[in-house]
């Protein structure tokens, strides 16, 4: 009989070890996984004081010379058809484009030029992407995004800017603050000319005539491949011959939406 009993109490204990054996361990704990929530992005528009004249409307042009080469059909034209304009230059852009810098500092009377940051990123100081781009991600870079921009500027002779506007014209608000803090306004717009110089010449040319009284009208001045250069140059010359009446954001009284120019 103890023979029996010590042998059921061997095939138990082996038993239990096998059955441990075979049983997966218990998963540890596993922390939360935290989203990161969402960026609220801005677009601010603003408007300029009309002129309130019949058939004389009254825009404001601005371009943005990002990266890349100068658009020498919207270039010449303006100089030509003595068209003035505001101009918002990266440091990268003018380094490569001395000859185009030369024509600017040449018409004071035709060329406001602005601050379009120092290597073209986004002003958002919190991690995200806009169009694709990374964004600046704290208010250090955005700090250094504005201020690089405005150094290469001073040492390319420009005089001191006063406004900016960042990479892809989308802000969050907290940045919005922290641009304004460095006594900048921010240069929205009301008329999207040219899609980023990626639409075609026709769009584009549909869109510029579009604008009214009192529009800030954007497009882009850096790329001469792009088709969108040629609608550019055509619905100026169209609206010139129509009465309008072009304006630099130094030469009149604004309006900007999300606190850009309070």
């Amino acid at each position: 009989m103890n023979r029996i009993l010590l042998a059921s109490a061997f095939l138990l204990a082996g038993l239990s070890t096998l059955c441990a054996a075979e049983t997966p361990p218990l998963p540890a704990a596993v922390a939360p996984v935290m989203k990161r929530p969402a960026v609220t992005l801005v677009e601010p528009h603003l408007h300029i004081a009309r002129s309130n004249i019949s058939g004389h409307a009254r825009i404001a042009l601005t371009f943005d010379a990002c990266m890349g080469q100068a658009d020498e059909r919207i270039l010449s034209m303006l100089v030509r058809e003595r068209i003035p304009a505001t101009i918002f230059v990266t440091a990268r852009w003018l380094k490569r484009n001395p000859a185009a810098l030369a024509v600017f500092l040449q018409n004071p009377d035709l060329f406001e030029l602005e601050n379009h940051g120092e290597n073209h990123i986004p002003a958002v100081d919190r991690p995200t992407l806009v169009y694709g781009i990374a964004s600046a991600g704290s208010p250090q870079a955005v700090r250094q995004e504005v201020e690089g921009g405005a150094a290469a500027m001073l040492a390319a002779g420009i005089p001191a800017p006063h406004w900016f506007r960042g990479s892809t014209a989308k802000y969050d608000l907290s940045a919005i603050g922290e641009i304004r803090a460095l006594g900048y306004r921010i240069a929205g717009y009301s008329v999207n000319g040219d899609g980023g110089s990626l639409l075609g010449a026709a769009i584009t040319e549909k869109r510029i005539a579009s604008a009214k009284d009192g529009d800030v009208v954007i497009s882009h001045i850096n790329q001469p491949t792009h088709a969108a250069g040629e609608g550019v140059a055509k619905a100026l010359v169209d609206l010139k011959t129509k009465g309008t009446e072009f304006v630099r954001l130094q030469d009149v009284q604004d309006m900007g939406d999300d606190k850009t120019t309070e």
